[in-house]
């Protein structure tokens, strides 16, 4: 398989200034990853253009990922708040454009946060058409879109895999794609090969994140890794794998709390992010005892 093995930015910076942006581009690069996806939960406060030459001075690949908040939630029945939502999707996609990426994932489909209720039926409706109303202007720069499910705590909208198909066949639009997460995956699916199986069979497996039960480093928690990485080389994928994991060692200002990062699971990111390269690769390889 030919992976490309990336790593999020929050492993090493919370936010997105001249310095921090180096800082985060030729750290990933230094430990071995093709790729960063950038925390881009507020797009416009990234230079693009610095993006772009930083990427390129390390040769590295990039990939964005967000979640809505109240105020931009397109699974709202309030058209004002789609109308934000889709604003910020849109200056989402214009930066993966403009840095020369080909994927914007994560909960672009509603509020990253706990909902009292399922969503309704209007609000459905709304997050659906934003994905065929954005998806249609990412085809336009080759960019697909990968809905990452979380788990019922982050979201109402789609918790599981075949929720989540359920929702691309709807949409019915060719570069919509699942974003697989293993934490959440530990919270909601019943089996991991049957997920990526599912996801696989429906042509639909398009990006994956690797993250522990804790959020920390790789191997240390309850995710049953030697059954995901199996799945993943049965299926034949050979797309993107980034690594996430999350510290109170390094905050973001809003992600870290709607993420509930409270607790600091690591201090060495240099050796977290190292070692987590090496685990994915020995496990992707099939060489992995556990």
């Amino acid at each position: 398989m030919s992976i490309t093995h990336g790593v999020h930015a929050l492993v090493w910076t919370g936010g997105w200034s001249p310095e921090e942006a180096r800082h985060a581009i030729s750290s990933s690069a230094a430990a071995g990853y093709d790729l960063i996806e950038l925390a881009a939960i507020d797009p416009a406060a990234f230079d693009s253009d610095l993006t772009a030459r930083l990427l390129a001075e390390y040769g590295l690949k990039a990939s964005a990922s967000l979640g809505l908040d109240e105020s931009t939630d397109v699974s709202s029945e309030d058209p004002e708040v789609v109308a934000r939502g889709r604003a910020r999707l849109a200056q989402a996609l214009d930066l993966v454009r403009d840095v020369g990426g080909e994927i914007l994932c994560g909960v672009i489909y509603s509020r990253l946060g706990k909902y009292a209720a399922p969503p309704t039926e209007r609000g459905l409706a709304n997050s659906q058409e934003t994905i065929v109303w954005l998806a249609d202007r990412a085809a336009d720069s080759g960019i697909r879109l990968g809905l990452e499910f979380c788990n019922r705590y982050e979201t109402n909208v789609i918790n599981t895999v075949q929720q989540t198909l359920d929702y691309i066949a709807v949409v019915d639009r060719p570069n919509v794609v699942a974003h697989l997460d293993t934490y959440h995956m530990n919270i909601e699916e019943h089996s991991f090969t049957e997920a990526v199986r599912a996801a696989a069979a429906a042509g639909k497996l398009g990006y994956v994140h690797v993250g522990e039960s804790h959020r920390g480093a790789l191997g240390t928690g309850s995710v049953p890794w030697q059954e995901f990485f199996t799945a993943l080389r049965e299926v034949g994928y050979d797309g993107t794998v980034t690594f996430e994991s999350f510290s109170s060692e390094v905050v973001h200002p809003t992600l870290s709390g709607s993420l509930a990062i409270w607790r600091n699971l690591w201090e060495d990111n240099v050796t977290l992010a190292k070692d987590a390269l090496a685990f994915t690769r020995e496990g992707l390889s099939g060489s992995a005892s556990s």
